[in-house]
């Protein structure tokens, strides 16, 4: 199975749904376009929904890291959203959960960064 990213830009945030498996074959592709969109665009936040993401590895969590690492060093935050419970378990087990917010969907994740009027 293959991985299709959709960004889409709300305001000064970056909402990035990931459908399919983030593994270390389409770890690179989620890295170089979230990379682009946030050096390239006006961008403050991030927000990662999961919903349609299917299966994911230890390449997804550094991706997700690094991503991570550089919106906050611009002052920005990361939310990530719609999370099923194998990736659930993952992120628990990884510890992301102690510097990454987490909300049930895109509508109380954008609510959380303060971007929906």
């Amino acid at each position: 199975m293959s991985l299709h990213i959709e960004l889409e830009h709300h305001r000064r945030t970056l909402i990035v749904r990931l459908k399919g498996e983030l593994d270390h074959h389409t770890a690179d592709a989620v890295k170089v376009k979230m990379e682009e969109a946030i050096l390239r665009g006006d961008v403050n936040h991030v927000v990662l929904s999961m919903k349609e993401l299917s299966f994911m590895d230890s390449s997804g969590l550094g991706v997700i890291l690094g991503r991570y690492k550089l919106i906050t060093a611009r002052g920005g935050k990361m939310v990530v959203c719609d999370v099923n419970p194998a990736v659930y378990r993952l992120f628990e087990m990884s510890g992301l959960f102690k510097i990454l917010s987490i909300q049930d969907n895109e509508r109380l994740a954008l609510s959380s960064l303060e971007v929906v009027s």
